[in-house]
């Protein structure tokens, strides 16, 4: 993906970091062009998996309230390098039979039903309508798999539960025990860090957490929410995962930036692995 440099002002922030942080920032710390996300589905499905990015409509009180306005649809974040590295994983690490691409999908699309897992981005920032929660719901009991990623604070999570409570108002979420089957399906998760997004590596002097985003004055968060790396589920009746929650955890950017040298290796394979493993129990259970 091509990319451009941070504005100067951000360069200048950058050149008061330590220097062995700005040195590794100068390769890694850009901003990207609007994402070039993949059509959506087209046909019956060619492949054992198919990556599916789901699709959903931006809240526009959170996106104001924390001033991100980021000139796209916050579904597509990171697509145009993280879909296609993740994929290429995927058939490097595995022998499913995987599509070359990836798709993005809508609750509404008839083929919904068709593939096993669901990739979503920036929870923080979705909105649903009631059909579409109906749809989401109905689809996590007839066996498929939502995976939550990319979304930090307390903020976010409460705007995530206000959503998640519409398709499931009668569960649950849990902490998943480091020794759950999900981390362990085909991959042994043993290494559990916290997995950066570019903005905490690049605005907040190489540490792992995003600072809080707060635009808005009736918005308080703490820097503390955004520190700690959770990962927690819904689980359905037989205690399978339907819904895995990735909070204060970037992957796709770690997936994004696994070829450059400034982001550290320790990331990217804890992210790559996990991916594979939720993949994976999502064609599995």
């Amino acid at each position: 993906m091509k990319r451009k440099l941070l504005s100067t002002l951000a360069a200048a922030l950058v050149s008061l970091l330590p220097h062995h942080h700005a040195v590794a920032q100068q390769g890694i710390c850009v901003a990207p062009q609007r994402p070039v996300c993949p059509l959506v589905v087209s046909a019956v499905p060619q492949y054992e998996f198919t990556f599916s990015r789901l699709i959903f409509a931006d809240n526009p009180l959170a996106v104001h309230e924390l001033g991100d306005y980021v000139g796209f649809p916050h579904w597509q974040a990171d697509c145009s390098d993280s879909d296609p590295h993740f994929i290429s994983a995927i058939k490097r690490m595995t022998r499913i039979e995987t599509n070359d691409t990836s798709q993005s999908i809508s609750l509404l699309d008839s083929a919904l039903y068709d593939y096993p897992a669901l990739y979503m981005v920036e929870a923080g920032f979705a909105s649903f309508t009631e059909f579409e929660a109906i749809r989401l719901r109905e689809y996590l009991l007839r066996g498929g798999f939502l995976l939550v990623d990319d979304f930090h604070g307390s903020y976010q999570w409460d705007k995530f539960l206000e959503w998640m409570d519409k398709i499931f108002p009668d569960r649950k979420i849990v902490d998943l025990p480091k020794e759950h089957e999900v981390f362990h399906v085909h991959f042994d998760i043993e290494n559990f860090v916290q997995i950066p997004g570019l903005r905490a590596l690049c605005l907040n002097n190489g540490a792992t957490w995003e600072r809080p985003m707060t635009k808005s004055s009736g918005v308080i968060e703490s820097n503390l929410s955004r520190q700690e790396p959770a990962w927690r589920a819904i689980l359905d009746d037989d205690d399978r995962v339907m819904v895995m929650i990735n909070w204060n955890v970037d992957l796709g950017d770690a997936w994004e930036h696994a070829d450059m040298e400034e982001y550290a290796s320790e990331y990217t394979s804890t992210a790559y692995r996990l991916g594979v493993n939720y993949m994976i129990y999502s064609m599995t259970h």
